[in-house]
């Protein structure tokens, strides 16, 4: 048996060994996610598996799923024109006020 050696840089040996390729198939990798899921009940009484037919279930008795949800836009209330008036004025009276003492 012979042990053939590897020099890493200079100096530094090392035992060269034959590193074994992964197990790859040919196919790309897809990125997959499963529909199975532990049984779950849902608010029906019944026991799902089916991530596809328990979400069914919930969107047919109006549910809604954290985290899926999609909110309207909120307006900021500096952007109504009625709102930045009543803030100026406040200002405004507030600074008369200050001069005056």
């Amino acid at each position: 048996m012979t042990i053939e050696l590897v020099e890493v840089e200079p100096g530094r040996w090392r035992v060269k060994r034959e590193t074994p390729r992964p197990a790859r198939s040919d196919l790309p990798l897809p990125y997959v996610i499963s529909d199975i899921m532990p049984e779950t009940e849902q608010v029906d009484g019944k026991f799902y598996t089916s991530k596809r037919a328990f979400r069914a279930v919930g969107r047919a008795l109006g549910l809604t799923e954290v985290g899926n949800e999609k909110f309207k836009p909120k307006t900021r209330a500096s952007a109504d024109k009625a709102q930045k008036t009543a803030r100026r004025t406040a200002i405004k009276v507030a600074i008369e006020k200050h001069r005056d003492g």
